[in-house]
């Protein structure tokens, strides 16, 4: 499994240490042994704690391990570096839409900022706390009006929740 890469997120491992990118492939070929493909990730981490690839890697094996507690947790640290690295607020309910243009693909962190939020609402949703995932998710929109990542969908689900289909 490449636990490095994201199908929605231009994620460059340019500038990550040769060490770092090998450290990230041995744990994705060890993800159905635990404890191997965590030592891995934290050799990763340790090497490159804040590239891109190191975080999103780590949040995907959170993920898709099921143990969305602790990616949500993972996320808060991504949101904090795509925070420092973009100068965008920390707490991502202060963003407004002038602090960067969210919609420049170039605009990596900007990007990955927007990308964080949207996944801290769908697993805040998949916890049960629609409330929070709601607020995350309308954020993202405020952010990203023409919704070029993709929350609008997330947005939908939470409006219908408790509406059978015929509603």
């Amino acid at each position: 499994m490449a636990i490095w890469a994201s199908d929605e997120l231009p994620c460059s491992l340019a500038g990550l240490p040769e060490e770092a990118e090998r450290q990230l492939k041995l744990a994705g070929s060890a993800y159905t042994q635990d404890s191997v493909a965590e030592q891995h990730l934290a050799e990763a981490i340790r090497i490159a704690p804040a590239h891109l690839a190191t975080q999103v890697g780590y949040y995907r094996y959170l993920f898709y391990k099921g143990r969305l507690r602790d990616a949500l947790a993972q996320l808060d640290v991504c949101i904090a570096n795509a925070a420092a690295q973009s100068g965008l607020p920390a707490d991502w309910r202060m963003a407004q839409p002038q602090d960067a243009d969210f919609g420049d693909f170039d605009a990596i962190w900007a990007r990955f900022y927007l990308f964080a939020i949207k996944a801290h609402g769908y697993i805040r949703m998949r916890l049960g706390d629609l409330d929070g995932g709601m607020d995350a998710i309308v954020k993202t929109l405020q952010l990203d009006p023409t919704d070029k990542v993709g929350a609008k969908i997330l947005l939908d689900v939470i409006e219908r929740h408790g509406r059978d289909d015929y509603e």
